[in-house]
């Protein structure tokens, strides 16, 4: 990496935490938002979920086994800024292609190490999700303050990483059509309904009812993203106009669309959920499962009446709602992500059950 270069990071109550730059050398103003995951920087920092964020890993090692070709989950990454304990530039793993460092350069991410990220990340837990600036050492606090306030909270993020025309991945001997509408789609959730059989037309949100309908699918899928739900209004009418004419199925934004479409309202929680470590309770089952989440909003239970929403999984920390279903209208959804990569694998039979739905059963 050369020689480092003091930087620090500026919350907007006026904190300060001195660190060492890497990644892509700038400013940049995001929300501040943590992940406890243990492995899977690479897939964090091209989770297009992450736009505008700035994550703090709390595991403290973080690059240690490089960034490999395969495992992206976009091809364009729009995560805000990356802030760790230590980084490693000199990776230990035969599959690696490029360093982390050399991947946030050739995406102008910014990158922050060697502050406390513990206590930075008891302060978000403390006092909740706020935005702060990675800046220059030199710039004085009230400078950088005042470019947080300055800067626009922005509301276009999915119109941002949706694609902006139709693309396809085929697999062999399918049996399946499914149309999956991109608010910033995984390519985990693509390469999971693949396995299964399924081929994949991916669409841009905006795309309008009369379009997917024209595509003749088995079944809808909606996808995770970032920012607010209630700023997506075209999947949100696009459900309306949808439900109960084919399965549907959502992860995370995509859930969070189909409750606000079906009358629920949804709220930004004090931090958000993300890591690979969350309790969630199967309440048809009565199991648990270890689930993979990175979310800041959740549906409201009490906004759920005269929906025709029913809750199938519940948060054991905090009690949110993590899954719903209309068995009639033949739609569910889930606020975490049961294609998570590198892991857990609990949930993955929530694609089969939309393979089930798709086939009539």
């Amino acid at each position: 990496m050369g020689s480092k270069i003091i930087k620090k990071l500026v919350t907007e109550d006026g904190a300060e935490y001195y660190g060492y730059g890497f990644g892509f050398d700038c400013e940049r103003v995001c929300e501040l938002v943590f992940n406890t995951s243990m492995v899977g920087y690479q897939e964090i920092i091209s989770d297009p979920s992450y736009t505008d964020q700035a994550v703090i890993m709390t595991y403290p090692l973080i690059g240690n086994y490089g960034v490999a070709d395969e495992d992206y989950e976009t091809k364009t990454p729009t995560i805000g800024g990356l802030i760790v304990r230590e980084y490693n530039d000199l990776p230990s793993n035969f599959r690696y292609t490029k360093t982390l460092s050399e991947v946030m350069e050739e995406y102008k991410i910014p990158g922050i190490e060697g502050i406390d990220t513990r206590r930075l990340a008891r302060s978000v837990r403390d006092l909740g999700s706020r935005r702060g600036i990675i800046t220059f050492g030199e710039t004085p606090v009230s400078a950088a303050i005042d470019t947080i306030n300055k800067t626009p909270v922005p509301h276009d993020a999915v119109a941002r990483v949706s694609c902006k025309k139709r693309w396809y991945s085929r697999t062999a001997n399918a049996r399946y059509n499914v149309v999956a509408i991109d608010c910033g789609i995984k390519h985990n959730i693509i390469r999971s309904l693949n396995a299964r059989g399924c081929n994949v037309t991916v669409m841009p949100f905006s795309t309008p009812a009369e379009e997917v309908v024209k595509c003749k699918p088995d079944g809808v899928f909606l996808s995770n993203g970032p920012g607010n739900p209630e700023d997506v209004t075209p999947v949100i009418e696009l459900v309306k106009k949808l439900r109960g004419k084919y399965p549907i199925f959502g992860i995370c934004l995509g859930h969070q669309l189909i409750s606000l479409a079906l009358g629920a309202d949804t709220y930004k929680l004090k931090f958000g959920h993300r890591g690979g470590n969350h309790p969630v309770k199967n309440l048809e089952t009565g199991k648990i499962e270890i689930t993979s989440q990175n979310h800041s909003y959740a549906v409201s239970e009490q906004s759920l009446a005269g929906t025709g929403l029913v809750v199938t999984h519940k948060n054991i920390l905090d009690g949110t709602i993590e899954g719903v279903k209309d068995e009639q209208d033949r739609i569910f959804s889930v606020q975490y992500h049961p294609e998570s990569a590198p892991g857990p694998q609990d949930s993955a039979y929530l694609f089969d059950r939309f393979i089930a739905l798709m086939e009539g059963k």
